[in-house]
């Protein structure tokens, strides 16, 4: 016999067939209107096969595309190294094993703020006092990685088994020598990991940065592209670039990970 639906499961249920039903009749209402659906579907595969089986370029070339990409990656770069340095500090702050609760609440409430506004909100409220382009981009994306990191080093020092740190502290070791002799130490490992994982997600906001706020880099490219010129051949190739790029990271941080995990 089959159990009766909880509050819950009903609420979810319910809101799904709303959505279901809604998003029926907004297709059939727009059909009405004379927007023709299937020519719809049909025009956007074709997009999609002039995007990704017929990439070529017009107006960069793929040395000029090359260096824009670098230069996305040194955003990228910049914006990690910069928030991993302040959150490791505020990260040390906001463990409970390793700072009074007040200070901890403190820290995390502050981070937990930041985290809520997206990142591009970020980067257009510094772009107010210091103009569209990469600086606003830098200090954007470095406030918002410095939340993120800062909670995931936190949570990883508070997984830290409690007796090491009693130990030092029986022997006399006072504050600085737990972190740099037991904390950070024994667990590099998760706060590289989080840090790639970082680099990775500013990476691609680096890339949507490069419209949003006028950076330079292959962002700028891909919004010029798919904007102002509407090539959807560039849009493809860019496409690719990036595509390309991001699977490099990912094997990368894969390979340093294995290795430092083969070290630990």
């Amino acid at each position: 016999m089959a159990k009766p639906l909880d509050k819950a499961a009903l609420a979810i249920r319910l809101t799904l067939l709303v959505l279901a039903v809604t998003t029926i009749y907004a297709l059939l209402t727009m059909d009405d209107q004379g927007i023709n659906i299937l020519k719809a579907i049909l025009d956007t595969l074709s997009n999609f096969k002039t995007i990704f089986f017929q990439p070529y370029s017009q107006h960069f070339t793929v040395w000029q595309a090359f260096c824009e990409i670098v230069i996305t990656l040194g955003l990228a770069f910049l914006t990690t190294l910069f928030g991993g340095v302040i959150a490791l500090f505020l990260g040390l702050m906001a463990a409970q094993n390793l700072s009074p609760k007040c200070l901890t609440n403190v820290i995390k409430s502050f981070v937990a703020f930041i985290r809520a506004v997206p990142t591009i909100l970020w980067v257009l409220i510094f772009a107010v006092a210091a103009g569209l382009g990469s600086t606003a981009v830098v200090i954007g994306l470095t406030f918002h990685s410095v939340a993120y990191l800062t909670k995931a080093y936190s949570e990883s020092f508070e997984d830290l088994d409690r007796s090491v740190i009693e130990a030092l502290m029986a022997t006399g070791a006072n504050w600085w020598q737990i972190v740099f002799q037991a904390v950070i130490p024994s667990t590099a490992t998760y706060l590289l990991s989080w840090t790639f994982l970082r680099f990775e997600i500013n990476f691609a906001n680096a890339v949507a940065m490069g419209a949003a706020a006028g950076a330079a880099g292959i962002g700028f490219d891909l919004f010029m592209a798919g904007e102002y010129y509407f090539n959807l051949h560039e849009v493809g190739l860019i496409t690719y670039f990036i595509l390309a790029f991001a699977i490099v990271l990912e094997m990368l941080a894969t390979n340093m990970k294995s290795k430092l995990l083969k070290k630990a």
